[in-house]
């Protein structure tokens, strides 16, 4: 659910993207993110922090991502791991059950959930900007 809510606080981003010009160098390997005006930030999406234990290794604890070398862009969303889609389909049933709020709020949330896959280990990082970095 944490990972859902930052995903419908970074909605803005979708607009206009502007990449940064400052290059962050991890552990794994250097990223660059784009810059979002409101609030004033640096974000950096769908950074790997493991390598999904996939296929034979599906119930083993992930391991460490590979390195890379070239700079890699971290402006897009990776996929939400999978999740039960709240069953909302009738609005009329819907409302008889939950409060009009949390009917609007989960219509808002249905289209983030598309996109799911058992490969969720990513990060979506925001950093305050502040000074004149990146301006």
């Amino acid at each position: 659910m944490r990972r859902l809510l930052v995903l419908i606080f970074a909605l803005p981003l979708c607009a206009a993207l502007k990449y940064s010009t400052r290059v962050v160098r991890t552990k794994y390997g250097p990223i660059r993110g784009v810059l979002v005006q409101h609030p004033p930030v640096e974000v950096f999406l769908g950074v790997p922090y493991a390598t999904p234990p996939l296929g034979s290794l599906r119930y083993m604890p992930p391991v460490t991502p590979s390195m890379w070398r070239t700079i890699r862009v971290a402006d897009t969303f990776s996929p939400v791991c999978p999740q039960r889609s709240p069953h909302i389909g009738n609005r009329s049933e819907a409302l008889l059950e939950l409060p009009r709020g949390r009917v609007n709020y989960l219509e808002r949330l249905l289209p983030l959930l598309v996109n799911q896959s058992e490969d969720c280990l990513y990060l979506n990082i925001y950093v305050p900007r502040s000074g004149a970095i990146d301006q």
